[in-house]
């Protein structure tokens, strides 16, 4: 079974742990939570679940002003440039237990993450006491370095600092100076829809759940229930939504809504439907447009837990 928050919290008291708690509302990134704890004080962080090739899962957890750059991170540990992406969602759940949004060093309590690799940034140590969400991000816990330590040796964990700026050579003669942190075991998954993610136009990272969205976003007909309406192929809008922009998200929904709605609505539509038509209309609108719908859902989803993280690079605490 999972770790709740409060379990987590009664874990740290009962190590006799001191942490400081704030309660706030659900955020999804490292700016967001600054409005609610960002004056406090102590330094935010931003993490990030990963996974290789050979699907071994990592985490990075570092300061939100730390720049990560995966591809030297990936060469460091030892698995070229490309070795290193997001991990799809499912994957979070089940190994981590923990929704999107919610990872942090402590999601490494549950045993379904034995196998996961745990990377913290040096800096960490340089702080007085820094935010981590406690396996919920509708609030944010502040503790030392010495605390998190502390937790992470109680499960079993010793605790392992890296400079996640650093960018030594690696070559025949320099090994990866990271290939330690690389997981001997892969976690033994259910069977899992696999998401690999890619990166879109801009070279930011996006779920993979793109891809399947933009086979599907074809042009949209109406239902073939209704034999005598017309069927318009309908100019839609491609799954484009950026970043995790609510409002671009809703409008790409109304726009997809709209052009199905008017492809619906002919003459021949109202002469054989009449006063049911729009019943009718209605119900060819959810089929057409379900799954498309939910695949875009997806997309938003992913990105916005995916801006999370980066968005870590451009917001920048001052160093205590």
């Amino acid at each position: 079974m999972a770790f709740s928050k409060d379990q987590l919290l009664d874990r740290l008291k009962e190590l006799q742990i001191e942490f400081s708690q704030y309660e706030h509302p659900v955020v999804l990134t490292v700016e967001a939570q600054a409005k609610y704890v960002g004056n406090l004080g102590g330094a935010l962080s931003k993490n990030l679940f990963l996974k290789d090739k050979k699907h071994r899962y990592y985490v990075v957890s570092a300061l939100a002003d730390t720049k990560v750059d995966l591809k030297v991170l990936s060469q460091r540990l030892g698995l070229g440039k490309g070795g290193l992406r997001m991990a799809a969602e499912e994957a979070l759940v089940e190994i981590l237990k923990v929704p999107l949004g919610c990872v942090t060093p402590f999601a490494v309590v549950n045993e379904s993450a034995r196998h996961v690799s745990l990377l913290l940034d040096q800096g960490f140590k340089t702080q007085e006491y820094c935010f981590f969400h406690p396996l919920s991000n509708d609030m944010s816990i502040s503790l030392n370095a010495h605390g998190l330590d502390k937790f992470l040796k109680s499960i079993g964990r010793d605790p392992s600092y890296v400079d996640l700026e650093a960018n030594p050579p690696v070559g025949k003669d320099q090994p990866p100076d990271l290939a330690a942190f690389v997981p001997s075991d892969a976690p033994i998954l259910s069977d899992l829809p696999v998401k690999a993610p890619t990166q879109d136009s801009t070279g930011k990272h996006v779920s993979a759940a793109s891809n399947s969205a933009a086979v599907a976003a074809k042009a949209v007909k109406p239902s073939g229930n209704a034999q005598n309406v017309k069927e318009k192929p309908v100019n839609t809008v491609q799954p484009s939504i950026p970043a995790a922009d609510a409002g671009n998200f809703v409008e790409e929904l109304l726009d997809r809504a709209s052009a199905l709605l008017l492809s619906e609505i002919s003459e021949d539509s109202i002469k054989q439907h009449s006063g049911q038509l729009g019943a009718e209309v209605a119900n060819n609108i959810k089929k057409c447009l379900r799954e498309d719908l939910k695949n875009l859902a997806t997309i938003f989803k992913n990105t916005a837990y995916t801006e999370g993280f980066y968005a870590g690079t451009r917001y920048q605490p001052k160093r205590l």
